[in-house]
């Protein structure tokens, strides 16, 4: 550059030791990104403080007040004063940093807030008077005699205001009072034992209930399915598949749902690590990875995991809001959330999700005619002559048997096994019955009534016995006949080589060439004539967006899924009663039936109590 620039002084610069409220400002700038940041740090230490129940409110969305209550241990006035220090904490000593069994453990939180907001902490410990202190903008008031009978009471009135600033970043009040409630339940969630409430005052008074949540009792099972059921919402609750596995030091707890109650976005997904909630782009993929062959790529699966280990297996010091955390074998992680979510997913077999019903049932029901129904006077009623005329003319005439054969639905005539124990009506999904449309069958069951597509059925079972012969056998190379050469980066040759071994599982061989290139010897057979130089480089962009790649199975199943579609019955083509039977007992046998390769649901039960209800029998 010919020409100095402005900001470049002549003068030697000089380093400063900042003041300590400036230090505060900058660090609480790290910690309190926004009223929910303040909220959940405040939250997790009432947790730390042993609370049964936690009491939160807020104004404004949180800018002009938050204030926490909790029946936890409390704090001893002589303490008071430490407690608003930097890196002043009860929770570690300091001798091992990954020793931490605690929600929070750098003693930044309260100065931060103390730093950027007018706060003051009212509290009473055991055998202890109660107290209280102040301190507004980083400059600390003297300890107070107070009033309060347990636990404590912390209240941060007009958060940023001294750093005016950060206020014009913040977000309309209503966006960031859901940020605050969205804290609290994913807390409540971790901590199923404990009573939550949060409530909206702004304007003063005793204001409004948003969110409440009772201690639960029972085991951890018990207690945590009702909390889920109460947060996410009784239908989660329904399909949701128990998950409990160990591998080498990692437990997996939690609810996952089936693939027919999926979402539109990933908002159903909650990950937790030793009861922290994190958002991990590692456990993240894994949860994708886990439903990768039961969802389309616009669907995403719900579930509510929890990961707990020895805190020395896992650093939860790598992000100062504390949403991230570092595994020491992460490999072992993912894995150990892949294969506990599939097995879960196989030992659910047919099951499809419960919401499916009550969709088919919505659209059943009738729309309103009128305001009232009219009142029907005596004269009005038809007389029995009339009505004896009426169902007459309603009967069918002898010429109807012969117009029945142009209608699409069919009833087939069962013949039972006289071999068959069990009655064909008690399994699962039933006796087949009829063929509506030449693509539904309609079976009866003990308790209702069942309705399948016969070509997504069938499309999912083949698809199965191809990826069964597929794992059995291996997936087939094809040796190219000149090796094609990709020019990279060395960072990026590193990072697809290091992936080179389960590539080749797929059929696709890679070898370095010098220096940054990578020579594709074999691309996967059933695949064809492929780019290989594009698909190396879409593999190398998903595992820079997250962290792994399964662009070259996606490839090979979308091909065995077409090949399924190809070869599964046909909509259109008319069934016999017993090769509809034939199908129903092979999808009650056959892993992941309940949807088809898309995600979409196969069949629809009906409850016969729902089926009356619309006829209004009950």
């Amino acid at each position: 550059m010919s020409q100095i620039d402005p900001k470049i002084s002549e003068k030697r610069p000089i380093i400063r030791q900042l003041d300590e409220a400036a230090i505060n400002r900058i660090a609480a700038g790290e910690v309190v990104e926004r009223p929910a940041s303040a909220v959940k740090e405040l939250v997790e230490n009432a947790l730390d403080a042993g609370a049964r129940r936690i009491d939160v409110a807020y104004g404004d969305g949180g800018k002009t007040l938050i204030r926490v209550m909790d029946d936890g241990c409390g704090i001893a006035p002589g303490d008071l004063a430490l407690a608003l220090a930097r890196h002043a904490t009860s929770k570690i000593d300091g001798s091992d940093l990954l020793d931490i069994h605690t929600f929070g453990f750098r003693g930044e939180a309260l100065p931060s807030l103390g730093a950027v907001g007018r706060l003051k902490i009212t509290t009473r410990a055991a055998g202890e008077e109660a107290a209280e202190i102040a301190v507004e903008g980083g400059r600390m008031g003297a300890v107070k005699p107070a009033a309060l009978s347990k636990g404590t009471r912390v209240e941060l009135r007009d958060l940023f205001y001294a750093t005016p600033a950060r206020l014009k970043f913040m977000r309309s009040d209503r966006a960031e009072a859901q940020a605050i409630t969205d804290v609290v339940k994913r807390l409540a969630m971790a901590e199923p034992f404990v009573a939550f409430s949060l409530r909206d005052v702004t304007g003063g008074g005793e204001g409004r209930v948003t969110f409440r949540a009772e201690a639960e009792s029972g085991d951890l099972f018990d207690a945590l399915h009702g909390r889920l059921a109460g947060i996410i919402g009784k239908e989660f609750a329904e399909n949701a598949l128990r998950i409990d596995a160990t591998r080498e030091g990692l437990r997996l707890m939690g609810y996952a749902a089936l693939p027919t109650y999926s979402r539109g976005s990933a908002v159903a997904q909650y990950l937790f690590v030793n009861g922290r909630p994190v958002k991990d782009k590692l456990l993240v993929g894994a949860l994708r990875g886990a439903y990768f062959d039961f969802l389309s790529r616009d669907r995403h699966p719900a579930a509510a995991l929890f990961i707990d280990c020895d805190p020395h297996l896992v650093d939860v010091n790598v992000h100062p809001a504390k949403s991230e955390v570092r595994f020491r074998d992460p490999g072992m992680a993912r894995g150990l959330i892949v294969s506990a979510l599939r097995h879960a997913l196989a030992e659910a077999g047919h099951r499809a999700s419960t919401t499916i019903a009550g969709a088919t049932l919505g659209a059943f029901r009738p729309e309103p005619v009128g305001e009232a129904p009219a009142r029907v006077y005596q004269m009005d009623r038809p007389s029995l002559g009339a009505r004896t005329a009426a169902y007459g003319m309603q009967a069918p005439e002898p010429g109807f048997a012969e117009l029945s054969q142009a209608y699409s639905a069919r009833v087939e005539p069962v013949v039972e096994d006289a071999a068959q124990e069990t009655p064909l009506e008690a399994l699962p999904l039933g006796a087949a019955r009829a063929q509506v449309h030449e693509n539904y069958i309609v079976a009866q069951t003990e308790t209702g009534m069942v309705i399948v597509d016969q070509h997504a059925a069938h499309e999912r079972l083949v698809y199965e016995k191809l990826k069964a012969q597929m794992a059995e056998n291996g997936v087939a190379a094809q040796a190219l006949l000149i090796p094609e050469i990709v020019e990279l980066s060395e960072g990026d040759c590193a990072r697809i080589l290091a992936v080179a071994d389960e590539l080749t599982k797929l059929g696709l061989t890679l070898e370095p060439f010098g220096g940054g290139a990578v020579a594709v010897r074999e691309t996967p057979a059933i695949l064809g004539e492929v780019n290989a130089r594009a698909m190396v480089l879409d593999i190398l962009d998903e595992l820079d967006d997250q962290g792994e790649s399964l662009l070259v199975r996606a490839k090979i199943e979308a091909i065995l899924s077409r090949v399924a579609c190809h070869g599964s019955i046909r909509s259109g083509r008319r069934m016999r009663a017993d090769e509809m039977n034939a199908l129903l007992r092979e999808m009650e046998a056959t892993p992941h039936s309940g949807q088809c390769n898309h995600g979409r649901p196969t069949y629809v039960e009906l409850k016969l109590s729902d089926i009356e209800r619309l006829f209004g029998r009950t």
